[in-house]
């Protein structure tokens, strides 16, 4: 028996899986991550911390398991996004701690550079040559702006502001930048890469072009120097070294979590959608050869290079899901996750209450970074069930902005949304998407889609499996959750109440 291995470091968890040949996972492990706030806005991770935690999940495993680790065929690794750090590359030596997606240091800094003279040349000179080019290139840049999640004025802020990684810049260091992708093959292998799907999330990358973006390293005034070089995602990445699994595991396949997701729901043809409902919310569609320019705040990704393959996604998030039910939990409005579904049932509506979900502003397509987080229409006859209520219908109304804008531009023809991620548990959650949206939802009997992604890009280059037809058997549904018609009617008119409540909270910083 062959065996795969798959890791996935995701923003608050590190997963370990065994999966045999039928993808069936024999064995896994699970730490959190701690995420540290060290003044109002940063969210970091601390490398040392990370690095433990992810022996830890692969030692456990292995010894749960009983799997002789030269029985591991190889392994494939999934990561969080947009979460980067800066290290010597002879030293091995960090900089600074991992400066996360969520954080939010560089607000300022996003906000002038996308008021500065500079910005609006760009998007007037991108429009006048759309105008007569009609290339997307030039549209996605008409309507250009960075992003908190982005890495790139972090990254800016990075090298003005850490007096370690600005001196080791004066000094001529090898100094490295990576997200957590590349900053783990690194320590796995000694090689500074980053696969395409990992690049394309920092928003330094153009997915147009399919190298690191010129025109931002010139007017950011980035270092070449320090960028890895960008490779496929599923290749010959190395070798794990002996001491952590017993034997020397072949890595072939890096992927940014949500390509591997993707990859994962057997969304292989263009059209397939799949939402992940996870400590964000992110909604992907395969768009082929094709990358997407969005005029509302979709933004092109890519899902995967594999030789000659291309595959390009389309991508709408919201960062505030998950971490929306764990804070009600902390407060006392959420006594255990797993009873909201019946508490959100137990009332028709929510008595005229909405929740904006803003920890970290509403991005696309409202993209108001200042907006903020509250209940609106609380009155005397609220209970806690209206509430939760409101909170859970708040989550599925972001997506339907989401959904909105990918009708308006996008040709396909939605059937179907595929999900993955933790809070795609909850029931009430699934049925309010599907009355909202009208598509039917499927929801997999497992819900870990990065691990599953990377298994099978990692597996399929080793040559465990023939082709994808042959991975798609392994699919197992939990449930489908078909729309009601009535539901839809009195959704549409709750959506409306909700995005009267929206306005309230916008530009509140």
């Amino acid at each position: 028996m062959r065996y795969i291995a798959a890791l996935d470091v995701g923003t608050t968890t590190v997963q370990f899986h065994i999966l045999n040949e039928k993808a069936v996972t024999i064995a896994s492990s699970m730490e959190k991550i701690n995420l540290i706030y060290p003044e109002p806005g940063f969210v970091e991770i601390d490398p040392n911390h990370l690095w433990q935690i992810i022996i830890k999940v692969i030692k456990d495993t292995l010894d749960h398991s009983g799997i002789n680790s030269k029985n591991i065929t190889c392994i494939g690794i999934s990561s969080q996004r947009a979460s980067f750090i800066t290290w010597n590359l002879k030293t091995g030596k960090c900089y600074h701690r991992f400066i996360t997606w969520k954080d939010q240091r560089a607000a300022t800094l996003v906000k002038e550079w996308n008021q500065s003279i500079i910005i609006r040349g760009l998007r007037m000179g991108a429009s006048i040559l759309y105008t007569f080019t009609r290339r997307k290139r030039f549209l996605a840049g008409s309507v250009l702006k960075f992003m908190n999640m982005q890495v790139t004025l972090k990254l800016v802020w990075a090298l003005q502001n850490i007096s370690g990684l600005r001196e080791a810049m004066k000094q001529n260091e090898e100094v490295a930048f990576g997200g957590v992708d590349c900053w783990l093959l690194y320590k796995l292998t000694g090689k500074h890469i980053m696969d395409v799907s990992s690049a394309s999330a920092t928003g330094i990358f153009d997915p147009f072009t399919m190298e690191w973006a010129n025109w931002a390293l010139n007017i950011l005034k980035l270092p070449q120097k320090i960028f890895p070089e960008v490779v496929d995602t599923a290749r010959y990445f190395g070798i794990t070294p002996k001491d952590i699994f017993g034997a020397e595991i072949p890595i072939y396949c890096s992927m940014a979590d949500q390509a591997a997701s993707l990859f994962g729901s057997g969304c292989f043809k263009p059209g397939d959608l799949k939402i992940t409902m996870g400590t964000g919310t992110f909604m992907n569609v395969n768009t082929g050869r094709e990358p997407h320019a969005s005029i509302t705040g979709l933004y092109p990704v890519v899902g995967w290079r594999i030789g000659k393959e291309l595959v390009y996604v389309v991508e709408g998030s919201s960062s505030d899901t998950g971490v929306i039910i764990e804070w009600a939990k902390s407060i006392g409005i959420i006594n255990n996750v797993s009873e909201t579904s019946d508490a959100a049932n137990s009332v028709n509506d929510t008595d005229g209450v909405y929740f904006i979900p803003a920890f970290s502003g509403l991005q696309a397509p409202i993209n108001d970074y200042t907006a903020a987080t509250g209940f609106f229409g609380l009155k005397p006859t609220t209970k806690k069930e209206h509430i939760i209520r409101s909170l859970l219908e708040s989550l599925v109304f972001r997506i339907q902005l989401l959904y909105e804008c990918l009708c308006k531009e996008t040709s396909f023809t939605y059937q179907k949304i595929k999900v993955d991620g933790g809070v795609t548990k909850n029931d009430f959650v699934m049925q309010s998407l599907a009355d909202s949206t009208g598509l039917e939802v499927e929801r997999p009997v497992s819900v870990e889609m990065s691990i599953l992604g990377v298994a099978f890009l990692a597996g399929l280059q080793c040559g465990i499996w023939k082709n994808r037809e042959e991975l798609l058997e392994f699919r197992q549904t939990d449930k489908i959750f078909k729309p009601n018609e009535e539901s839809r009617l009195s959704y549409q008119y709750a959506l409306h109440q909700w995005k009267r409540a929206v306005e309230r909270f916008k530009n509140w910083y």
